[in-house]
């Protein structure tokens, strides 16, 4: 069975950087260091050990939830964070985020999560190499925050080279789907927006409160952070408008085009309703047709049509029709 500890590692102390098994979480004490452990919460094994935690009632069920909205609650005993990052896991979108839920004390911080966050992944990898680069709580929140911010801004300057290269396609028509790209690209962002908001007020929340865990260092880092966010969002907002429009454009060019076609087809009927009528009008089959004894009728009847197609084209070109 896949066991659901993911990262079990000191941040602070003489063994900063040591990852330690699940045995050796459990005899852990606050003077052996700051202490971050990484769940997988589905896991029964993952399950078990928050349950046993000690943690208070809101926190358990918070890091144990399936589902989550962002936000950020602080109490005596720490402070609690459900946060969403990008999803950069392969065959998935985007805009599935991925849900992580941290508790940070002085001296241990939980978080758990179901599926791999490139985030965590690159802060323990960090911690390994580099032991004591990040010895706090507040340190730990404030740079898994700027590394879940830092996806955004580059998730969203995806979105617009995209859509930079949707406005081409419009322009030179080099795809047929671009109707269905567009209103994808319009689909994301509805949805990025509806998780990027609730984080922006978490990040809110998380500058407003005065908790012990944060100095006033810590408190510009995450009015920063809380800065980038907000660029992010208002980007995203004007992606969502240019989409918007770039898909109007699409709609006015295919009907211009649609327009151009009828309009032909128009011209073609025109052109050929008189000679509709002359052709059946003498293809009846009945006595009194003129010409029929004379051999050069049809020649002479042909050569009428092209006149009478010359005299519409010139009506056409003097009423401006072509």
């Amino acid at each position: 069975m896949e066991t659901g500890f993911i990262y079990c590692l000191l941040l602070s102390g003489p063994n900063a950087g040591q990852s330690l098994t699940p045995e050796q979480v459990n005899h852990w004490q606050p003077e052996d260091g700051l202490l971050w452990v990484h769940l997988r919460y589905s896991a029964d094994d993952a399950i078990k050990w928050v349950n046993d935690a000690q943690l208070p009632p809101t926190e358990t069920d918070t890091l144990l939830a399936e589902h989550t909205r962002p936000r950020t609650v602080s109490s005596h005993d720490g402070i609690l964070m459900a946060l969403r990052g990008v999803n950069l896991n392969p065959n998935s979108a985007p805009e599935d985020m991925v849900s992580m839920r941290i508790f940070a004390q002085q001296h241990r911080i939980i978080s758990t999560c179901e599926r791999q966050l490139q985030s965590v992944k690159d802060i323990a990898e960090q911690i390994i190499s580099t032991p004591g680069v990040i010895d706090s709580s507040a340190d730990f929140l404030i740079s898994l925050c700027e590394r879940l911010t830092h996806r955004k801004v580059e998730l969203i300057h995806n979105l617009e080279d995209e859509l930079d290269n949707l406005d081409e396609q419009v322009t030179e028509q080099l795809s047929h789907t671009l109707r269905s790209d567009i209103a994808e690209l319009r689909k994301q962002t509805v949805i990025l927006r509806r998780y990027f908001s609730p984080q922006r007020d978490a990040f809110s929340r998380l500058l407003n409160d005065s908790h012990m865990l944060f100095s006033s260092e810590h408190k510009l880092r995450v009015r920063e952070i809380n800065e980038v966010l907000i660029r992010v969002i208002e980007d995203l907002d004007a992606i969502r408008d240019r989409a918007s429009v770039t898909q109007e454009q699409l709609q006015s060019v295919q009907s211009e085009q649609l327009n151009k076609r009828l309009y032909f087809l128009s011209l073609i009927s025109a052109i050929f309703l008189p000679l509709g009528f002359l052709t059946g009008l003498l293809g009846v089959n009945i006595g009194g047709i003129p010409g029929t004894d004379n051999s050069l009728a049809f020649s002479l009847f042909c050569a009428g049509l092209f006149v009478i197609i010359a005299l519409q084209m010139w009506l056409f070109y003097r009423f401006k029709w072509l």
